[in-house]
């Protein structure tokens, strides 16, 4: 893909170690940490273990379709691409001006749960830790990225691996501690009546685990928003979405059934309990002592700012081709003139995540309405409309649209990925409400995309595309793909 005049193109710099690195450390970062106890008040019990299987089998469904679109049109965007290639003949630039639009929101939304979680496990080293020094620690995180992130890509990439690396020797520490130190009657002694498919409220909390779970998930997807800074992206995309998906399945079973078989459940639901805040502290205190658990929280902390590093790294990029395609502000296409990044994204998303931190610190405060699971609530519920259901379309609309697209790789068992991805999308999205009362997730979600739809419409009749103007028809990748071809040919 070439860029605007004298603007370079972003590098292919990143392998496929890195690159899985990446979506491991946005994948495992705070998360797992600061929502084992919001998963064990989901099923009410230790049979929270179902949620994150479930969370799980969604997320392998999800990445098989993230890795066929990823590998057959690698350019930095990723869903902005894949929507735009496939909706293009029907609705013009609607639906991938919709997604940058939504992405703007729900991507930073992510990160800010993430400087939430390090937040609130920096009150477990400094118990007197005011709300308002909180505040500034977070917004302090959030500019600390955003000065690291002012580099080149390679040199990202090195920081990232040294970042894993710190993620892994966080989370095997918290599992050595935990099954060091296992009791099998605290985490395989369910309640009774644990499951009953037969009740209503049984689904409601499967499907607040199931949302929570595929919280905790997200970030298989990092490296697909960089798919023009991928090697190789044909054979490395696909192998680094499900690699970090099978790796971080394993690690988030072992760490969740082995903190259940330390600390009772019912002390994660004690909001004047540790293990309702800091549960992997409380799990190295209780089996290690004190000196270790600080240790470690140390630990968790930067394996938390990783996961805010590494998302706002391949959330930036968004905005970036979509602007280069004059479907976003053309501000957000422009580089940096000697490093090579999208400078307004990585501002913009910057500002948007120090935002939903500072909002997340002074909502909810109640043990029925925790500010994590209401942040994860409506990140989730946006994200479904435009990217994981579009997304899932996208698959099926461009084998048709596109017969002739070279795919290094194609879905296994298709389309039976696209249909469980699909059920358990709606799943999230049809019980949001009912699982959240009084926060009205769905009507919300709604709100933003009609918003949207206002926008594009006054930003189309101004650039006058469609409806205002003619469909703008580019098969932009199969058109390379031929080029290529007739150029090896003719040589």
């Amino acid at each position: 893909m070439s860029d605007p005049a004298g603007s370079p193109g972003l590098s292919r710099k990143v392998g496929l170690f890195q690159a899985t690195a990446i979506n491991m450390s946005q994948m495992c970062g705070i998360g797992p940490f600061v929502t084992i106890p919001l998963m064990v008040a989901a099923f009410g019990g230790p049979q929270a273990v179902i949620g994150w299987i479930a969370g799980a089998i969604l997320a392998l469904a999800d990445g098989l379709i993230w890795a066929e679109l990823g590998a057959s049109l690698p350019g930095s965007g990723g869903t902005y691409v894949y929507l735009r290639e496939a909706f293009q003949y029907r609705s013009g630039k609607l639906m991938p001006f919709l997604f940058v639009w939504t992405a703007m929101l729900f991507i930073p939304l992510i990160m800010s749960t993430g400087v939430q979680g390090l937040v609130q496990y920096l009150g477990y080293l400094f118990p007197k830790l005011t709300t308002g020094q909180g505040d500034i620690v977070g917004v302090g995180v959030v500019a600390l990225v955003i000065l690291l992130l002012w580099r080149k890509i390679e040199n990202i990439g090195k920081v990232t691996v040294v970042m894993w690396a710190v993620m892994i020797v966080s989370v095997a520490a918290v599992i050595l501690a935990s099954f060091t130190h296992f009791h099998p009657s605290l985490a395989f002694t369910w309640p009774a009546h644990a499951i009953q498919l037969t009740h209503g409220q049984f689904w409601i909390g499967f499907a607040s685990g199931l949302t929570i779970g595929i919280y905790d998930y997200l970030g298989y997807n990092t490296t697909a928003y960089m798919g023009a800074e991928i090697k190789s992206p044909g054979r490395v995309m696909p192998r680094s979405i499900i690699w970090s998906i099978v790796a971080i399945m394993a690690i988030y079973l072992l760490l969740q059934i082995g903190v259940l078989g330390v600390v009772p459940w019912h002390d994660m639901l004690d909001p004047n309990n540790v293990a309702s805040q800091s549960v992997a502290s409380a799990v190295l205190e209780k089996t290690f002592g004190k000196t270790t658990a600080d240790v470690v929280t140390w630990l968790i902390l930067i394996t938390a700012f990783a996961s805010v590093f590494t998302g706002l790294l391949g959330g930036s990029r968004v905005p970036y081709d979509a602007a280069r395609d004059k479907v976003f502000f053309k501000s957000f296409g422009r580089l940096h003139p000697k490093h090579q990044f999208p400078v307004l994204g990585l501002l913009t998303m910057g500002v948007v995540t120090a935002a939903g931190f500072l909002f997340a610190r002074h909502i909810g405060n109640t043990a029925t309405h925790p500010p994590l699971t209401i942040l994860i609530t409506l990140l989730t519920t946006v994200m479904v409309i435009i990217q994981a259901l579009a997304q899932i379309a996208a698959v099926t609309v461009l084998r048709k649209r596109q017969p002739g697209l070279a795919r290094p790789y194609k879905m296994l068992l298709y389309p039976l990925p696209s249909v469980v991805a699909g059920i358990g999308w709606l799943v999230i999205y049809g019980y949001a409400d009912k699982a959240n009362p009084g926060v009205h997730p769905i009507e919300w979600s709604i709100g933003w995309v009609v918003l949207g739809v206002v926008a594009y419409l006054i930003w189309s009749r101004v650039e006058k595309v469609w409806p205002f103007g003619p469909k703008e028809i580019r098969e932009q990748y199969l058109e390379e793909q031929r080029a290529t071809e007739l150029a090896d040919s003719a040589a």
